[in-house]
């Protein structure tokens, strides 16, 4: 086994350590305990029964600065943005295998700082080498091109990073989007600063500690703890940051998107969603009713390709919701302490969530099937107390009119609406000029899935194979699963339609969206050859000579 390089933390007896702070350059010592000196302080609590898990402090705007400035000099120096690729290949290489041996440390730093069921954090994070791993492969494979220029001309392009990246990543999945967007930014070679989400910044800080024990140079990763208002405010203006990935609400990416624009800088914005999961006549039944109940409350509703409208064909609709509903039960009577490995949900993040969720559920809008009020009393499962977090059950609710904000709206918590479609044979005009006779069946359920203002994610459920292709040809999503949802690879591209965002993660998408092609041209004719053809001002010389 590699040896591990001195001084790099290790968390034996407690979860974590009871104090954070910025992770960069310029705090390099001050150590496991950092002072506040001014600064504000955060503390992170665990929303299943609100208890203190550590103080953190946030980063200041003279933080953001020095943390900018050090990002840019490194860059600027090669320590990494010169590296070999090779040698960026083993660097992630070697912290992927530092991590695995870690996830299960950190699937319960995760479970505490988000209310998570320790069952899912597990699964997730068990999976997360697999990004270092693949971004590794690609900086070993990736190779530069010669474009086919013409004339004595030797043209061969390459990629090469940005510069400094800046990256503001949420709550719900605190390490599993923060990896995600690491991965590709580091094998490019850039400097990378973090800005966490100051609900769940624990692990994120946990493992930029990690990668450089495991070789990546100090200052190439750099965390800033704190708000988003005024620590990601202040670094994502910094005209020295050269691209800004995001994952947020629109509202937020649209304010983020007009700063970065400001700045001639890229930008990348995972935003919100409504997913929609369609179920169609012919679907199995008891695998329908299985995948929408994990599309719909798999991390407790918070994602943003949560199955959140629930559309199901007429013919199978009393059926399907029979059984759906009896999962939905299942999945509440068996909800209890999230470290519980039994537990089937946790909490939504926060109190002031919950207080959200339940507000807009109980507008009077629909009818609750299912759900619908903030848990209190004891868990079946293990007896725990359930008004001592934010646990919010399962909710189904149909009836939803389409113009309602239950409808049209991320409310990102468990909660799905559900409508029913019939055999549509569609207007006169799609009948004579769109749809063949098979398609024209599936027209209502596309136009409801259709009928959003959001096009991250959607689901279909389909025996039929020339229906899962046709249909999901005509979702307005950028990513469709057909008998399947939320399946996740670091080789598949993952990003928005309409107002759910711009760019990708994953994939050679984000590897090459962290950087930027660079032509070079190289006249390979003779020194005689160059004097005739290249002397434009040539005097009393009349041959036509090139331009561009």
């Amino acid at each position: 086994m590699r040896a591990k390089a001195s001084g790099s933390i290790r968390i034996t007896q407690r979860l974590c350590r009871p104090r954070y702070g910025p992770f960069a350059w310029h705090t390099s010592q001050d150590g496991p305990m950092p002072e506040a000196n001014g600064r504000e302080e955060i503390a992170v609590t665990n929303p299943a029964n609100g208890e203190h898990i550590s103080t953190v402090v946030s980063a200041s705007q003279e933080d953001v600065q020095s943390a900018v400035y050090s990002a840019h000099e490194i860059f600027k120096a090669g320590i990494w943005s010169r590296a070999p690729a090779s040698q960026r290949a083993m660097v992630l290489a070697n912290l992927a295998r530092d991590l695995e041996e870690r996830v299960p440390e950190l699937a319960r730093i995760e479970t505490a700082q988000t209310g998570r069921a320790i069952r899912e954090m597990k699964a997730q994070l068990g999976r997360l080498p697999e990004w270092l791993d693949y971004y590794a492969s690609v900086l070993r494979t990736h190779t530069a091109y010669i474009a086919p220029t013409q004339g004595p001309l030797l043209n061969y392009v390459q990629r090469v990073p940005l510069g400094v990246v800046a990256q503001i990543t949420p709550f719900n999945h605190p390490l599993l989007i923060a990896v995600k967007k690491i991965a590709p930014a580091l094998a490019a070679g850039n400097s990378v600063i973090v800005k966490p989400s100051e609900l769940a910044p624990i692990s994120v800080l946990e493992f930029a500690e990690m990668a450089i024990a495991a070789g990546v140079p100090a200052g190439v990763l750099q965390v800033l703890p704190g708000y988003g208002r005024t620590v990601g405010r202040l670094l994502v203006s910094d005209p020295a940051v050269r691209k800004v990935d995001i994952t947020a609400g629109t509202d937020t990416g649209r304010a983020i998107g007009k700063i970065v624009g400001a700045n001639l800088a890229h930008y990348t914005a995972e935003l919100g969603g409504k997913a929609p999961i369609v179920v169609f006549g012919d679907a199995d039944i008891e695998s329908a009713v299985n995948g929408a109940t994990f599309a719909c409350f798999v991390a407790s509703g918070q994602t943003c390709v949560s199955g959140t409208r629930l559309l199901v064909q007429d013919e199978v609709y009393d059926e399907f919701m029979d059984r759906f509903l009896k999962k939905v039960e299942s999945v509440t009577r068996r909800m209890g302490n999230p470290a519980n490995p039994k537990s089937t949900m946790g909490t939504v993040i926060s109190l002031r969530q919950l207080e959200r969720i339940e507000g807009i559920v109980q507008r009077g809008v629909g009818r609750i099937l299912a759900g619908g009020q903030r848990m209190m009393g004891t868990s079946q499962l293990d007896g725990y107390d359930f008004a001592q977090g934010a646990f919010f059950p399962p909710t189904v609710i149909a009836d939803v009119p389409t113009e309602d904000d239950l409808w049209r709206e991320e409310i990102f918590g468990p909660v799905v609406v559900v409508k029913r479609f019939s055999v549509s044979f569609g207007s006169p005009w799609q009948r004579m000029h769109v749809l063949t006779p098979v398609s024209q069946s599936e027209q209502e359920g596309i136009d409801l899935a259709n009928g959003c203002k959001y096009g991250l994610g959607a689901g279909i459920w389909t025996q039929n194979l020339s229906r899962a292709h046709r249909v999901s040809a005509q979702i307005q999503a950028g990513l469709v699963w057909v008998n399947a949802h939320h399946r996740n690879d670091p080789s598949s591209p993952w990003g928005g339609m309409k107002e759910s965002g711009i760019g990708r993660e994953n994939g050679l998408e984000a590897f090459e969206a962290y950087t930027q092609s660079k032509s070079t041209i190289v006249n390979i004719a003779s020194a005689e050859e160059t004097r005739s053809a290249q002397d434009w001002f040539a005097e009393e010389d009349d041959t036509e000579k090139r331009y561009g």
